[in-house]
């Protein structure tokens, strides 16, 4: 395809993608002329991804760069490859190989356990749910925090109290990646998680809200 279907079909300006050309981020068409090139599935896929990095998630170009090197590595690994662009994974990372990421409880976690508090009743929590979660997840610290601050503000809440909270959210994630199941690319799961994820969670949290009104008129009273 020429640029301007590339541009029509990816949503992506013909200014922006020559820039993303020029700096990298997207590979270089088949040359045709001394002007021209010819773009396939691959770039539409990829420039899908850069723009869901970039609009979506908020990435920089820079870090884009850095994601979508890291990407280009693990492309054979979805679990790592959605870990990355979801920021669960730092990009610095991906050239140790294609095992799985390392779990709580390794000597990784043990550094950064002993930075933040709260982290070993994540580990706890973790654990008992039986969940293989990284050891540098931020999401976890955005956890231990939160209990550190609900303790601090005098609220007896530590993670047995999250436990009904987990397996909701446990429910949650696995209707998440099945959203996932009818793209094939491991580019497009990529693009779709990152989608899903960010564009979803101001749609939960408000759904939360509502389900909480609700609730509180069966219990309470309605006006």
């Amino acid at each position: 395809m020429r640029i301007s279907e590339l541009s029509r079909r990816s949503g992506v300006s013909i200014p922006t993608i020559k820039y993303y050309l020029r700096d990298g981020l997207l590979p270089p068409g088949r040359a045709t002329a001394a002007n021209q090139a010819d773009y396939d599935d691959s770039h539409l896929r990829r420039l899908r991804l850069i723009r869901s990095l970039i609009g979506v998630r908020g990435l920089s170009v820079s870090a884009t760069r850095d994601v979508l090197a890291a990407v280009d590595v693990q492309q054979d690994n979805v679990h790592l490859l959605l870990g990355l662009v979801l920021g669960v994974l730092p990009a610095a990372r991906s050239d140790e190989g294609s095992g799985s990421a390392a779990p709580h409880g390794t000597s990784d976690a043990a550094d950064t356990d002993a930075d933040v508090p709260g982290l070993p009743e994540v580990a706890a929590l973790t654990a008992e749910m039986g969940w293989e979660t990284s050891a540098n997840a931020p999401a976890a610290q955005v956890v231990a925090e939160t209990l550190e601050t609900l303790r601090a503000l005098g609220v007896d809440f530590d993670w047995h109290s999250l436990l009904p909270y987990a397996e909701l959210a446990d429910r949650t994630a696995a209707l998440d990646l099945d959203q996932l199941t009818d793209a094939s690319d491991p580019l497009q799961q990529a693009e779709r998680a990152v989608l899903l994820t960010v564009l979803l969670e101001p749609a939960l949290l408000a759904l939360r809200r509502l389900a909480q009104e609700h609730h509180s008129a069966q219990r309470y009273g309605g006006g």
